[in-house]
């Protein structure tokens, strides 16, 4: 994992965040490199994440895109807040059978209640697989 731009306090809130991520573990999607705004997160293709006609389950690649997304902004919270997806809308644009994909989330827009979020996935073969985009809701601790 490379994070060359952040703060040691948003470094510590990455690696946090990583570790208490049991279903990315489960589904083997790692972290490849995040900046304030920006990161990449990579799944490679197991059997069990096929469904029966040989294809990656558009489930497992909306969880590696949700996460690339997660922590894209992690690095632009406060230190006790937090974020709930409020939607995800996904293109799938091309079936996925092998290798490894690789999911790269951009912040569009950080407000102070609403972010905007979009994500690519490519294949090993640096095609596009699926592209999307996503609002988070901030929450604090304050909020009700």
């Amino acid at each position: 994992m490379t994070t060359p731009q952040l703060t040691d306090a948003q470094r510590e809130r990455v690696e946090r965040a990583l570790d208490t991520v049991p279903f990315a573990r489960l589904l083997g999607i790692k972290l490849e490199s995040v900046v304030a705004g920006h990161a990449v997160l990579s799944l490679p293709v197991r059997e069990d994440h096929k469904q029966n006609h040989g294809v990656v389950h558009g489930g497992a690649i909306a969880s590696l895109i949700d996460s690339a997304m997660a922590f894209a902004i992690i690095p632009l919270l406060a230190e006790n807040e937090q974020t709930t997806t409020v939607d995800l809308t996904i293109h799938y644009l091309r079936p996925l059978t092998e290798g490894v994909a690789k999911s790269s989330a951009r912040v569009v827009r950080a407000g102070r209640r609403v972010i905007v979020v979009s994500a690519e996935v490519l294949d090993d073969k640096e095609r596009l697989v699926a592209t999307a985009v996503s609002t988070y809701l901030r929450l604090s601790p304050e909020a009700d």
